[in-house]
């Protein structure tokens, strides 16, 4: 499912390609189910063409597959993996390689066995945001005992944030809007705030002073900071780098591209595992035909979608 002109939803159909084949240091997926983002809505409705302009459309959006491996390439022998293995695997999309394709070959260090006891569906949830948050984690670097806040709680992002802070031994204070709370304060998160306006000034005051650090799901950035301890760090995502002439408190930026952990097969493993163990939640909000893909961008950007929702094959 791709665009050859940039539109709205109804801009994605079907589009035919060759079947990949893996090289080397490559795996070959049949493609069961790919998850949606909002960087998928870009590659469609233009934002991205610029980075977009040094390939041949048709351009083919997806960053997230699970599905089945249908071949090895050369030098993949370490991976441990074999034909029919149910897999997971995170995709930097380029031109009409993309993850809402029914077949795609990947580097192997991009590909993790699933989730043992989870479809397909909800496989494909797990690599781009969870190593998102992952990444965001190990950019951070907060010492055990740390407090954590978390804007975007309730969204994909912030939800493996939450569970992989925990995990890491941390305190985490997370925004939800009221519909939401149960489920953030399920997900783990220790205190939870209102979100919207002056939600920097309830996270200190919840904590009783700044936190230590902050994973900005929510694109809130610089109306965090009054929320930071002096010397506080904040994990930002979309490559925000923070104002120009800083804070003047010492508080550092850390953007974060997932494209930096694409290819760091154990990060992903360790996903798994933790999913396995029951420390981190997958959640699928819905499953649509890939045919009918267009439906689930026009739900995405509509707002409100809590867990991922997912195209099948």
């Amino acid at each position: 499912m791709g665009v050859t002109e940039f539109g709205g939803p109804e801009a994605l159909h079907v589009v035919e390609l060759p079947d990949p084949e893996p090289g080397p240091g490559e795996v070959l997926l049949d493609v069961a189910a790919a998850a949606v983002s909002p960087t998928d809505t870009f590659t469609r409705n233009g934002a991205r063409a610029e980075a977009l302009r040094k390939d041949p459309p048709p351009y083919v959006p997806g960053m997230d597959v699970a599905g089945t491996v249908a071949a090895l390439g050369p030098d993949t022998a370490d991976a441990g993996l074999a034909v029919g293995d149910r897999v997971m695997g995170i995709v930097v999309p380029s031109g009409s390689h993309g993850g809402y394709s029914s077949r795609i070959a990947l580097p192997v260090d991009s590909v993790a066995p699933a989730p043992a006891g989870v479809g397909d569906a909800a496989a494909a949830t797990l690599p781009m945001n969870g190593l998102t948050a992952r990444l965001a984690l190990d950019r951070l670097a907060l010492p055990a005992g740390a407090t954590l806040a978390v804007t975007g709680a309730a969204g994909a992002f912030g939800g493996y944030v939450v569970q992989l802070a925990k995990a890491d031994g941390l305190r985490v204070v997370a925004d939800a809007a009221q519909a939401d709370e149960d489920l953030v304060r399920g997900l783990g998160a220790d205190l939870v705030v209102r979100r919207g306006d002056g939600v920097a000034d309830r996270i200190r005051a919840a904590v009783g002073g700044g936190v230590d650090g902050i994973a900005d799901g929510s694109l809130q950035t610089d109306d965090l900071v009054p929320a930071l301890v002096d010397g506080g760090r904040i994990a930002t995502v979309r490559g925000y780098g923070g104002p120009e002439g800083g804070s003047g408190r010492g508080i550092t930026w850390h953007p974060v591209w997932v494209r930096d952990y694409a290819r760091n097969r154990a990060a992903l493993d360790r996903l798994r595992e933790q999913v396995e163990s029951g420390a981190v939640t997958l959640r699928v909000a819905a499953t649509v035909p890939a045919e009918e893909a267009a439906e689930t961008h026009r739900r995405l950007e509509a707002g409100g979608v809590r867990g991922r929702l997912v195209i099948t094959f």
